[in-house]
């Protein structure tokens, strides 16, 4: 042993053949770099210390994660920046087997150049072996809410800040754990589908969906190819839960945006009766179709559920016309529209956003309508 306790046996993660990579990733694995919220790695142990190596950096928003062991959660902490080593377990049984899940619980966050978190080695005094595949896989698309944004926090917490993201608190997570799947995350709050909460056209997922992760900005996230193509038949998932048009609806109560390279000004309009304006709800399904192209394109075989309605469903009209019109147009009837209930009370977290029991709710309604697909093949 060190002087500090941590074991001397390390482990390069890219030299652990039984590590599984959990997340969208730039393909590189010395260090493994973790963009997006619940990326990072599951291993079967069997020894009785297992540590960890992280590389952690921010200028306001940091890095948290958190350990799992035998599917429960063990620990959630923040990231110091620099080089920290965490210990993931101890004194465990020195013959017994155990699967070690390690999660990034905030997701990417592009106000800051200096976000980054990197995995470099494991520090073990047993050894790995290789955990059973998952039942089936499943990719999440969204914005906050899939982020899981305000699922830690009580109800009055009003502050943008990392400590209230969480994805081990979020129905992604709860979905996959119920169904025994392998699910990966790309969200990104205050993003929509045709703008952000505030009309910005630039903070949509669509324009990002095929990039690494390139919503983060700064030298330092280009080097490390966030901004390269993602290889899409390295994982294709089985499903695929779409949750985008919460912040289109916003922005209907936001004031314009400005392009500030052409000056040109958007805005969500409502007519004088208060509801949206034909044009807007147009502009939605346009993109809504455009992006099923997309997804199906990267995404041949997955089946799609197109969810609304955790904060509201004043967009999923234009919505489900999208997905009619997608389907008109290629005939595929492998995508389907799954309302989800609206969030009250003791279901509201954090940021007035889905707490525990809210993403509870939506859990239920998704893991139900993924089981009957299943079932129904």
């Amino acid at each position: 042993m060190w002087e500090d306790g941590i074991l001397e046996k390390r482990y390069e993660i890219g030299d652990i053949k039984e590590l599984r990579v959990l997340g969208r990733t730039n393909g590189r694995r010395n260090p493994l770099t973790l963009f997006w919220t619940a990326s990072g790695f599951e291993v079967g142990f069997k020894g009785t210390e297992l540590w960890c190596e992280f590389e952690s950096d921010y200028s306001c928003y940091e890095q948290w994660i958190a350990v799992f062991v035998n599917g429960a959660l063990l620990s959630r902490q923040m990231l110091p920046k620099g080089r920290t080593k965490v210990c993931l377990l101890r004194n465990m049984q020195e013959q017994k087997e155990n699967r070690v899940c390690v999660l990034k619980e905030v997701q990417p966050m592009p106000a800051d150049e200096q976000s980054v978190l990197s995995v470099h080695a494991l520090y073990a005094d047993g050894e790995f072996f290789e955990l059973p595949e998952k039942n089936c896989k499943i990719e999440f698309i969204g914005d906050s809410i899939t982020s899981g944004e305000g699922s830690y926090g009580s109800c009055g917490e009003n502050d943008w800040i990392a400590q209230w993201f969480s994805t081990s608190r979020a129905y992604p997570f709860m979905v996959a754990k119920e169904l025994s799947a392998e699910y990966r995350i790309f969200s990104q709050s205050g993003n929509g589908l045709c703008c952000a909460w505030d009309n910005n056209r630039e903070s949509i997922i669509p324009l990002y969906y095929e990039q690494v992760c390139s919503v983060l900005s700064g030298e330092r996230n280009i080097s490390l190819g966030g901004k390269e193509q993602h290889d899409f038949s390295s994982w294709q998932p089985d499903f695929i839960v779409i949750n985008l048009g919460t912040n289109d609806a916003a922005a209907f109560d936001q004031p314009a945006w400005t392009d500030p390279k052409t000056q040109k000004s958007y805005k969500m309009e409502r007519g004088a009766d208060g509801l949206p304006k034909p044009e807007c709800m147009e502009e939605i399904t346009r993109c809504a179709t455009a992006f099923l192209h997309t997804v199906r394109k990267n995404n041949p075989k997955a089946e799609i559920l197109w969810c609304l309605g955790l904060m509201g469903d004043l967009t999923a009209p234009a919505v489900r016309e999208g997905i009619r019109r997608y389907q008109e147009e290629t005939g595929d009837l492998k995508v389907s529209f799954i309302p989800l209930p609206e969030i009250s009370g003791d279901q509201i977290g954090a940021r007035c956003h889905p707490g525990v029991k809210g993403h509870e709710m939506a859990a239920g309604v998704i893991a139900k309508a993924i089981r009957e697909r299943i079932s129904g093949k």
